[in-house]
């Protein structure tokens, strides 16, 4: 087995973050710095990582969290703020956001320390769908949703195309809610999109990922994925 997809399958880190780490140096197998993250490894290898030995692949655990605002979706935060750990302390397992939200936007995310799925639901070629509710400043009109929805560019960059509709809008307040879907997980997008057509966001909610919803969850509360759950995971992104 690579050591990048060892590391993800121990609960490490992402495979994205572990091949990081490899090239840091951080990590050593039978006592030798590797640095190349699709060397090969076996099961009787003594691979340790910040000096620390690994107990090789732990059971895979996948959470649907819904997070609140205000929460950090890293594992560790250098500010000393919440992160979405915090809402998870019960759960005597190394788990790791799929993906992030910005601490201001709530939502559905996933948390599991199955590093070959993270991997694959964040990487772009798989397409996964992210459908958004976002409350933006004023009320776009015909060309500016038309935009959203054939691609903007943004940074040098032109995004796929979103599907758009305005579910609901008050122009005594000037504000529209508008249900956004996007294949793409690029930093902060929704709000960069909307901050395009001059109708920047106010709040943000993510309502969807691939399949999954939260609507029946409660705000800061968790449940374990199904099997079943987890299967069309592993079918979106061909595992």
């Amino acid at each position: 087995m690579r050591l990048a997809k060892y590391l993800a399958r121990a609960g490490v880190a992402s495979r994205r973050r572990a091949e990081e780490m490899i090239r840091e140096g951080r990590v050593r197998v039978n006592g030798l710095t590797v640095n190349v993250p699709q060397a090969d490894v076996e099961n009787n290898d003594t691979i340790t990582v910040n000096g620390k030995i690994l107990n090789g692949p732990e059971q895979k655990i996948y959470i649907l969290l819904h997070k609140p605002p205000g929460y950090i979706s890293t594992v560790q935060d250098t500010h000393n703020r919440p992160t979405v750990l915090d809402l998870v302390k019960d759960l005597d397992t190394r788990l790791y956001p799929v993906g992030r939200l910005d601490a201001d936007t709530s939502g559905v995310l996933i948390m599991t320390n199955d590093g070959d799925l993270s991997h694959r639901l964040t990487h772009p070629s798989y397409e996964i769908k992210k459908k958004y509710l976002a409350r933006v400043s004023g009320i776009p009109g015909p060309k500016a949703l038309e935009n959203l929805r054939t691609g903007l560019l943004i940074n040098g960059t032109v995004t796929a195309p979103a599907v758009v509709k305005v579910v609901n809008s008050s122009g005594k307040k000037n504000y529209a809610d508008l249900e956004i879907t996007i294949i793409e997980g690029k930093k902060r997008q929704v709000k960069k999109m909307c901050k395009a057509i001059n109708h920047p966001v106010v709040r943000l909610h993510r309502t969807e990922f691939a399949t999954l919803k939260c609507a029946s969850l409660p705000v800061g509360e968790y449940r374990f994925l199904t099997d079943q759950e987890i299967k069309e995971l592993y079918r979106l992104v061909k595992l």
